[in-house]
């Protein structure tokens, strides 16, 4: 068995019990490889090397143990260049010493290992109440995140749910060999939660599916920056004014954390889930990444979940535990679920709400405003340097 450091979605509990995935369950990602060009460098000149070296080690795949080197995608996001493929060790050995590149990372796994269910959802009325009372309506304003666009990066979205009003689509996936729907649940229960009907922030917000994780919830780290790229690319194209939901992470990742940087910097506020290893934040990607809004969890009591990552990195807390939304396997199925990937479209639908009331217009100015209208001081056991700030879904 290759010995990989793994990632995991941010719904994943870490007291739980873990269900382990077959061999055959994760995807293969021996000899596969990041390759990040240097900011100025000439593109043309780094692009004549690849082929040159890829026509040369493939001619000689004798010694390669027969592996094809070949490169699958390339990326172009602001200043974030790079390309993704299938690398013998002499080469990768030839990139790490041109000049031109700035790094070679080996690509990682995504996996998914396990839910809690059967506890009673509360995390809508919390969010628009500053002091608990979970008892209480929901209250939100009437804008309902209209006119703005929650791209929602994860298993896909079972668009056909009736809570997500026909406002949801599906348009990509970066899975091969899989069919374009949400074969895991946890992609639908993220988009239930940030603009669901019944159980969602933002009601009017249209929700896109970017599919990078599999049905086994299984992806790679070239498939999620895919995704990253694409909701990108569609956003400025688009116009509009876009937020995007990432509720999957892992070990350290410098093409992540560079990608996710870079969408932001094209427009897009970036809400990612903070991580349920109960550690340091700062040491998971895209967590860590600089310029994404990461989000802790917290439960029905008003305490910071024990499974939640935590400290500067965090930059705000939601309700993570026991949270009722849409799920697959029908067109009005639900499922409680907890985890720190539920405590972040929360925090998504209230980015969406906050755009649709106007007088915000980049991430930067969202991300303030998330922290400036936060309820403060409400939350209780936080570890390390994370910060006392719950989620308001009022700008006004």
């Amino acid at each position: 068995m290759v010995n990989l450091r793994t990632f995991t979605l941010g719904s994943l509990v870490a007291i739980l019990l873990t269900v382990q995935l077959t061999e055959a369950q994760i995807v293969d990602v021996s000899n596969k490889y990041i390759v990040k060009i240097k900011e100025g460098a000439d593109s043309n000149k780094v692009d004549q090397f690849l082929k040159t070296k890829l026509d040369q080690y493939n001619r000689g795949r004798s010694g390669n143990n027969g592996l094809k080197n070949e490169l699958k995608s390339k990326f172009s996001l602001e200043s974030f260049n790079a390309y993704a493929g299938t690398l013998s060790q002499g080469l990768v050995s030839e990139l790490k010493a041109h000049g031109d590149v700035e790094y070679v990372e080996a690509e990682q796994v995504f996996t998914i290992s396990g839910v809690q269910t059967n506890s009673p959802s509360w995390g809508l009325p919390r969010i628009s109440q500053r002091a608990r009372d979970t008892s209480a309506p929901y209250n939100y304003p009437d804008s309902a995140g209209e006119g703005v666009d929650v791209y929602i990066i994860d298993t896909g979205i079972n668009v056909k749910h009736t809570d997500l009003g026909g406002r949801a689509t599906l348009p990509v996936s970066f899975i091969t060999g899989e069919a374009t729907d949400d074969l895991n649940g946890h992609g639908t229960h993220v988009s239930g939660t940030v603009g669901g009907n019944t159980y969602g922030v933002a009601k009017k917000a249209k929700l896109i599916g970017v599919k990078v994780l599999s049905g086994s919830g299984s992806g790679t780290t070239s498939g999620v920056i895919s995704g990253v790229n694409w909701v990108a690319e569609q956003a400025k194209k688009s116009g509009r004014k876009s937020v995007a939901n990432m509720s999957l992470g892992g070990g350290n990742s410098e093409a992540l954390k560079q990608a996710v940087n870079a969408a932001v910097q094209a427009g897009v506020t970036f809400i990612v889930a903070a991580g349920n290893e109960s550690q340091d934040a700062c040491n998971v990607s895209p967590a860590n990444a600089a310029q994404a809004f990461a989000v802790g969890a917290t439960t029905i009591s008003d305490t910071l979940a024990s499974f939640s990552n935590y400290g500067k990195c965090v930059k705000i807390l939601a309700p993570g535990q026991d949270i009722t939304s849409a799920w697959i396997g029908g067109t009005s199925a639900s499922k409680k679920i907890s985890g720190t990937s539920m405590a972040s479209p929360h925090v998504a639908g209230v980015a969406a709400l906050y755009l649709s009331q106007g007088g915000l217009n980049t991430p930067a100015e969202v991300y303030t405003a998330l922290q400036s209208k936060a309820t403060k001081d409400a939350i209780t056991g936080l570890k390390g340097t994370t910060p006392n700030l719950l989620v308001f879904n009022s700008n006004q």
